[in-house]
């Protein structure tokens, strides 16, 4: 969903309760500024990003991202 500045400044509430379910770009002079979205959604999406950086030998054994999803 894309909204001007002045739409989030008007329905603050109304557009945070929407980011938990969907990421909300904001527009500023029709330039995007900055986006709102989940807190948790970007918590899956750091975990998916570091899948693959720690050396196989160093890892612990065991599924890592399900054991830290699991810690919600």
């Amino acid at each position: 969903m894309v909204i001007t500045a002045s739409e989030l400044r008007t329905n603050i509430g109304k557009y945070l309760l929407l980011a938990g379910k969907q990421e909300i770009y904001i527009t500023k002079n029709g330039k995007s500024i900055a986006k709102l979205t989940s807190a948790s959604a970007d918590r899956v999406a750091i975990l998916d990003s570091l899948v693959g950086i720690v050396p196989k030998e160093a890892a612990p054994q065991g599924n890592i991202k399900a054991e830290r999803l699991a810690h919600k």
